[in-house]
This record gives C-alpha cells, sequence and structure tokens, in this order.
C-alpha cells in the first residue's frame, strides 16, 4: 500500500511538472496536442504502475528510485543529468514551437508521435515485467539473476529501445518537427549509458559476457 500511495504522489507531481513544461511555454492552454500527450503518457504510465504495485511491488520500488541522486557511477550522474535536462528542454522547445508556427505537424504526423510515445512506454513496462531487476539505476543487486529471454533475447538493452523510440515521438506529439534534433544528442547520451553499464554488468553480473556473445546488439538489430 505504502508504495502504491508513493506511486501515486510521485504521478501527480509529474504531471503538474508536465503541464508547467507545456502549457508555460506554449502560452496557452488551448494546446490540445499536449492534453494528448498527457493522456497518453499518463495512462501508459499509471497502468503498468499499478500492475506492479500489486504483482511485483519490489520491481516498481527500483523504477522510483531513479535520478542522478540515486547512480552511484559517477558518469551515470552525468548522464542522468543530461538526459532529464534534454527532456525537459525538448518539451519547452516543441512548445515554443507550437507557440510560435515554426515547424508545425500534420495532425497524422501527431497521432503517430503519440503512438510512439505510446509504444515507447509500453515496451519500458513490459522490460520490467520480464525482468524485475530492471531498475532505473544501473547497478547489480544480491542475488541478481540474468534474464535473456523475451525481449532481451532481441536486443541487450530493450528498455532503451522504449527510451529512442519515446525519443522520436515526443516532439512529434507535440506539433514540432524541429524538436527532432533532440535525437542526435539524445542518442549519444544513450550509447554511454549503454556501454558503461555493460562494463558493470560484464563485471559483476554472472553470466552476462556469455550473454554478450550469444545476444550480439545492444538496441537496434543489424545496427548497433
Amino acid at each position: 500500500m505504502k508504495i502504491a500511495l508513493q506511486a501515486l504522489t510521485s504521478a501527480v507531481i509529474g504531471l503538474v511538472a508536465l503541464g508547467l513544461l507545456l502549457f508555460v511555454p506554449a502560452g496557452t492552454v488551448n494546446y490540445w496536442q499536449a492534453w494528448v500527450f498527457i493522456a497518453v503518457s499518463t495512462v501508459a504510465t499509471l497502468l503498468p504502475a499499478i500492475y506492479l504495485a500489486v504483482n511485483d511491488p519490489a520491481a516498481l520500488r527500483r523504477r522510483m528510485h531513479a535520478g542522478p541522486t540515486a547512480e552511484t557511477r559517477p558518469l551515470q550522474k552525468v548522464v542522468i543529468f543530461a538526459a532529464f535536462g534534454l527532456l525537459a528542454g525538448v518539451m519547452v522547445f516543441s512548445a515554443l514551437d507550437h507557440r510560435f508556427g515554426w515547424s508545425p505537424v500534420p495532425t497524422a504526423v501527431t497521432t503517430a508521435g503519440d503512438v510512439l510515445v505510446a509504444a515507447g512506454l509500453a515496451i519500458a513496462q513490459l522490460v520490467v515485467i520480464q525482468n524485475s531487476y530492471a531498475a532505473a539505476t544501473i547497478t547489480v543487486e544480491s542475488g541478481q539473476t540474468l534474464t535473456s529471454t523475451g525481449l532481451y533475447g532481441l536486443v541487450r538493452h530493450p528498455m532503451y529501445v522504449g527510451t529512442l523510440l519515446m525519443m522520436a515521438g515526443i516532439p512529434l506529439a507535440l506539433d514540432s518537427y524541429l524538436g527532432l534534433i533532440v535525437l542526435v544528442p539524445g542518442i549519444a547520451i544513450l550509447a554511454l549509458r549503454i556501454l558503461d553499464e555493460e562494463k558493470l554488468l560484464s563485471q559483476e553480473l554472472a553470466g552476462y559476457r556469455e550473454y554478450m556473445q550469444r545476444v550480439h546488439y545492444r538496441l537496434v538489430p543489424y545496427v548497433w
């Protein structure tokens, strides 16, 4: 019950922050793309959180323990700080783009952006269901076992596949083509996180080196 209340409180705070990031730079609440994005993000986050609160509260607790201060590795602190800044930045920029009409997006493309956001969040939550040790921080816990089936049988970091989809979807969902420039620094940040994470996992998680030999691709099959 306690973890469910914590998750609910976190969700409310997140909604308030999201509203400020979008509607203040947009200069209006008459921004239907933002309202749809908030609804999609809330549903795609809250429903899996409720599922985990009931069926695997430990996994939900790991997901909620996030942010630069939660990381133990110095590089990861920098990476997460940059990632949070980039996420906030692309939302503010996209809202400004909507306000001033720099690169308007057709409704069909906006809808596609929302689908990408929902798919990205769904993949991230499915990863947690398949691997309850999939935390928001880079760590190896005592007794942690290797997960190599399901999505982990396709790529080594399926959760970041969801992140990549979200990076592409957020600016489109918020009525901005120009916001897609976030993909350049976003992919670089993601690559740094993955490489450092694999360094830790190969050293501390039993069987991970062998797993790397079986599943060759980190993020995108036949690419990287």
